[in-house]
C-alpha cells in the first residue's frame, strides 16, 4: 500500500473514530461474508458500526483522540465496533453474537480510559448497567425514601380514620340502645291534659 493510500485510509479511520469515547474490538478471522453481513445488520439496528482496520493505521489515526490507549486490543486482524449505544449494551450484544458463532474472538472493550481485555473483560462490562438502567436505579433510590414516608403517613392517616369511624359507630349504637331519658318521660306524664 502506497503512502498516499495509507494517508487516506488513516484520515478515514480518524474521522470515523474521532467523536467516540468507547469501542469494542473483535477478530474478524473465520467469519464468512454472510455471517459478517448478518452481524453488521444487527449492529446497525442498535446504532453501531463495524469497521475492519489495519492496526498501525488505526493506532496512528487515534493517537491524539479521546480513545488514546485502546491500542492494547489491536493484535492481528481487528474489527472495531463503535457507535451510539452504551458500552454495556455493546458487550451484551457481542456475547450474544459469540453464543451464535463460537468462531468470533472477542478482543475486548475500551471505555472511560480503561481497557477490558478478552471475553472475560466483555463479560465484566456486560454486567454493568446501561445509561438508561443507571438513571432508573438512581431515580428509584431518590424516590424510595419519599415512598416510604408517604406510606407511613398514609398508613397512620388510615389508622386514625378507622379509629374515628369506630368511635362514631359505637356512639351511634349507644344512642340507639340507651333508654329514653327519665326527665323527658316525666315531663310528658305531668303535662296537663287539654
Amino acid at each position: 500500500m502506497s503512502k498516499k493510500v495509507k494517508s487516506v485510509v488513516e484520515r478515514e479511520i480518524g474521522s470515523r473514530l474521532k467523536d467516540i469515547d468507547s469501542l469494542a474490538v473483535i477478530n474478524p478471522r473465520g467469519i464468512n461474508a454472510i455471517k459478517n453481513n448478518q452481524i453488521r445488520r444487527r449492529l446497525r439496528d442498535k446504532g453501531l458500526r463495524m469497521t475492519v482496520v489495519k492496526n498501525t493505521l488505526a493506532k496512528r489515526a487515534t493517537a491524539k483522540s479521546r480513545i488514546d490507549g485502546w491500542e492494547k486490543l489491536l493484535d492481528g486482524p481487528s474489527a472495531v465496533i463503535y457507535g451510539t449505544a452504551s458500552i454495556s449494551a455493546v458487550a451484551r450484544l457481542l456475547l450474544d453474537e459469540k453464543k451464535l458463532d463460537e468462531k468470533i474472538e472477542l478482543r475486548g472493550l475500551f471505555f472511560d480510559g480503561e481497557v477490558y481485555v478478552g471475553e472475560e473483560g466483555v463479560k465484566q462490562v456486560s454486567k454493568m448497567p446501561t445509561r438508561e438502567e443507571a438513571i432508573g436505579i438512581i431515580i428509584a433510590c431518590a424516590l424510595s425514601p419519599g415512598k416510604k414516608l408517604a406510606g407511613i403517613f398514609k398508613g397512620q392517616a388510615s389508622k386514625i380514620a378507622s379509629i374515628i369511624k369506630t368511635i362514631e359507630e359505637k356512639a351511634k349504637e349507644r344512642e340507639a340502645s340507651a333508654p329514653a331519658p327519665a326527665a323527658a318521660v316525666a315531663a310528658s306524664e305531668s303535662a296537663p291534659a287539654t
